[in-house]
Order: structure tokens, then sequence, then C-alpha cells
């Protein structure tokens, strides 16, 4: 017992570690925990999360080619031209125009250009722009669990379905999507009155008595209204919505997705190996008349969804390179491709060392925590939320504590109904979203507080996230 808690405190320590550095050092400093727990302790080493990594590598791409060839500034108007026809409710549209851009595009990051302008309108129309940027910058992220191109969905229905929970990428947005966005008009009407009006903020006005201030403040206007784009953008944004649709309809309806023939038995030394991984006896055979020497079987199989999607996407990005004007070398060096690397590089340490931990221990994890999760099975959810503090990265929580959770016997709907609790890094805010939002609002309303913790985030955070799971968890109860 004593070894198995100093290897979590190596596992723990790396994360932490990583967190503190931010962007590739989560993935590479975990590295470093791998290392120590297989050549310091001997431990067998885990199976790294290639199907989820293959995927984001694709989604990326695509989303970063449609970025390119300016399909998102288009995406960004859209949004900005609707909050500014009603700015007087910007508190509640701002953080529905985030979370919706980070479904449609699968990560948080395509938000940048929005926060500056919901601070302007904000400003101009007299509200604290705390109120709604820190529940945007919330939303930004929200929407990771809502999206069928994200990494989170993506492998929540690749590793439900290998442990038995059948279940689509269609089915975890009916119930994602409705209680993410429950939670977000909760942490919004939260939100609406928080703090002074900026008439009545004694350090707001102090500023404003400072002609340089007033000018940093009032001076300049944010806004992609001015912006003309062209038609090849807006094919780029129909080709990538294409897309989605076409992975959403192949989910759907599995039916429509193209067989091939395929091997689903060989021989292996006498006995017989399905491909699931179940192993009959030459004895077991021999009972049921079967003779295993050189026994194979042929069959027919579904492509499966990781493929598809792959396939999809990657095909979309091309279409946009030939036909809208996609720069290759731009979508390379833009924000949203990077961030996806970045997010690769996370996901292939993190997972890798914990599976590499978990794997080894889980007779004894089953020992500990048995007793609690057949009693409160949704109890798994403060384990998500708490690893998620550490790690930056929804996809990877998942990869790394989903197994874990199906090994200690949680139902599948159960797991399904705490998927938001995934989200917990807001907590401390170190995430770029939040940190970009408090550099965008030039109010200075939106903060990080002097103790870490009482930050701008950390309200509509908690609220959000509590709600969504609740209600997620209540549709699971009712319809699974």
């Amino acid at each position: 017992m004593a070894l198995m808690i100093i290897q979590l405190l190596i596992v723990l320590g790396a994360l932490y570690v990583g967190s503190r550095y931010g962007s590739l050092a989560l993935g590479a400093i975990s590295g470093i925990g791998l290392a120590l727990l297989v050549f310091g302790f001997g431990l067998k080493p885990g199976t790294p999360p290639t199907d989820v990594i293959y995927i984001i590598i694709a989604a990326v791409t695509c989303a970063g080619v449609m970025q390119a060839s300016g399909g998102m500034d288009w995406l960004i108007q859209i949004a900005e031209r609707m909050l500014r026809k009603h700015p007087d409710r910007i508190t509640y549209y701002a953080p529905l125009c985030t979370f919706f851009l980070t479904v449609l595009v699968g990560t948080g990051h395509v938000v940048y250009t929005l926060m500056p302008i919901i601070c302007d309108i904000a400003l101009k129309k007299g509200i604290r722009p705390e109120r709604p940027c820190g529940v945007a910058s919330i939303a930004s992220q929200v929407g990771i669990t809502c999206s069928p191109i994200a990494a989170a969905v993506v492998a929540f229905v690749t590793i439900s379905n290998a442990h038995g929970f059948d279940i689509t990428i269609p089915q975890v947005l009916a119930v994602s999507i409705p209680a993410c966005i429950c939670g977000l008009l909760v942490a919004s009407s939260a939100s609406y009155h928080r703090g002074f009006d900026l008439d009545k903020d004694p350090q707001f006005q102090a500023k404003l008595k400072d002609p340089e201030q007033y000018k940093y403040i009032y001076g300049s206007t944010a806004t992609t209204l001015d912006k003309e784009i062209p038609q090849s953008a807006k094919n780029s944004v129909f080709i990538f919505l294409g897309a989605l649709a076409i992975i959403v309809v192949f989910a759907a309806v599995p039916s429509l997705l193209p067989s091939y023939s395929t091997i689903n038995a060989v021989k292996g030394a006498g006995d017989l190996t399905l491909i699931s991984g179940v192993k009959i006896t030459a004895q077991e055979l021999a009972k049921a008349g079967v003779v295993a020497e050189g026994f194979t079987e042929k069959g027919m199989v579904d492509l499966k969804m990781n493929l598809v999607i792959q396939i999809v996407m990657i095909s979309a990005a091309a279409l946009m390179i030939i036909f809208c004007k996609a720069q290759p070398k731009k979508a390379v060096a833009g924000p949203v491709w990077q961030s996806g690397m970045v997010a690769v590089v996370a996901i292939y340490g993190i997972a890798w060392m914990a599976d590499t931990y978990f794997g080894n221990y889980m007779a004894e994890i089953q020992v500990l925590l048995e007793d609690v999760v057949k009693e409160y099975p949704w109890s798994i959810a403060f384990v998500f939320f708490l690893v998620s503090v550490l790690i930056n990265s929804q996809g990877a929580v998942v990869v790394a504590m989903l197994p874990l959770a199906y090994s200690l016997g949680i139902p599948g709907p159960v797991l399904l109904g705490v998927l938001p609790s995934v989200y917990g890094y807001f907590f401390i805010p170190n995430y770029p979203s939040d940190i970009a939002t408090v550099n965008f609002d030039r109010s200075g309303t939106t903060v990080i507080g002097k103790y870490l913790l009482n930050h701008s985030f950390m309200m509509p955070g908690l609220i959000c996230v509590t709600v969504s799971t609740i209600v997620a968890y209540l549709i699971t109860t009712i319809f699974f």
C-alpha cells in the first residue's frame, strides 16, 4: 500500500508541475511520471489512447483549415451581429454564442476574437463586463462535452462501447446539450446583477478620472462587422457543417455505415482467440465438436465511428484547401490547430501515465472504492472534477478516468449523467481562455483575485457545472 501511495504521489506531482508550466508541458512532464513508474518501479506500461489522438488531429486540422480560409471570421461576425442587436441581454446571449461556437468547432479556443467584442458591447451599454465575460469564458469550455467532434465526446463513446455501454454520439449530445444549456442559463441569471453597476463602482469611476484610462477604456471599438467576408470563406463553413452532419447521421443510423470482410477468429496454439479478446481453449472446442487446428471464420463488420470521423474530417479539410483558398501554412500557424496539437500531447502523456498506474493497481482500487461506488455511483463526478482541476483537458480526463470508472462497475448511464463534471479547470484560473478574458476586459472588472480562488470565473463555473451535472443525471435516470 505504501508503494501504491508513493506512485500515486508521483502521478499527481507530474500533473501539478505540468499544469504550472502549461501548454505542452502538461503532457511532456507526464512522460517523466510515466518513466518513473515504468523504469523506476517496474510497472507494466499502459496503452496510449491512439484512437482519440487520431480523431483530435483530424478534427483540429479540419477546423484549422476552416479558420485559415476565413470561415471562423464569418461565424464570429454572425455572433457579433446578434449580440449588438440585443446589447441589453448580453449576459445571456454572450455565453450562448461562445457555447455554440465551441459545439461547432470542438475547441474553446475559437472565442478569443469574440471576447473583446463582448466586453466592448457591455461597456457601451453600461453593463459591468465581468457579468457576460465571466460566464462566456466558462461557456466556451462547457461546450466541449456537447460537440460531436470534441475529444471528450468521442472518447466517451469509444470507451463506453468497448465496455459494453452501447451509446452513440447523438445520444450523448441529446443529454449533454440541454443539460449544459440549463447550467449556463442559471449561471447567467446568477451573473445578471453581479457586482456594482459601472456608474456605482467606486474603483471604475476612479479610473475614469484619469484621461489616459478613460481613453483606454472607451477610446476604441472592437468589431468584425467592417470586415468583408469572401464567398470562399462562407463555403468553408458550409463544408465544415456538412462534414458534421455526415458524422451525426452515420452515428445516428449505423446501418448506413459500409461493411467489410474480416477474420473474426484465428488459430492460437491449439486454442481459439476471438478479436474481442475472449480465448476459447482447445478442450472447450473439442467438447463442442469443433476442431481448433487451422480454424478461421470470416465475417462482416461495420466501419467504426472513430474511423468515420477521421475520414470525413480529413476529406473536408482537403475540400476547403482545394475550393476555398485555404492556405495550409496559415492553418498550421493558427490558434485552433496549435491548441489542438497541445491537446494531443497532453492527452498522450496524461492518459498513458494514468493508464499505467490504474492498470497495475486496478484490483486494489476496486477493493478501496467498491462500497462507495455501489452505494453512491454518482460520486464519481467528484473524482472527475478534482482530476480536471489538475488536468486542463476534458478529453484527457475522460480518457484517463473513464476506464477506471467502468472497471469499478459504475453503469454507463450514470457516467453519461455525470459527464459535465469533467470540466473543473476553471477552479484555478490558469487556463488560456480565462487569462485572455481578464486581459480583454478594459474596465478591469473581470479579475483574478488576490487570493487566487476569488476570481471572476469561480461562481459561474461552479453553478454551471453543478446544475449541468444534476440535469444530465436526471435525464439519464429518466430515459436510460
